[in-house]
């Protein structure tokens, strides 16, 4: 359950700080059919975006690297 509660939790932190930066992931979430194994911890899913949205998300890299 730690791993779940890990990954819920990242989600939530990402979710976040693209929200700070003005960049939606509509399917930003846990992948669920990786919650049916026990190791390795569950995958998250950051699914399909706009050009736009993936032109906004690399630019808000590039401003942090």
């Amino acid at each position: 359950m730690a791993c779940i509660e890990q990954a819920e939790d990242t989600v939530k932190e990402l979710r976040d700080a693209l929200t700070r930066a003005g960049i939606t992931l509509p399917s930003l979430r846990i992948d669920q059919a990786s919650l049916a194994r026990e190791a390795p911890c569950p995958r998250i899913e950051l699914g399909g975006c706009s050009a736009d949205v993936a032109a906004r998300l690399a630019a808000a890299l590039r401003s942090v690297a």
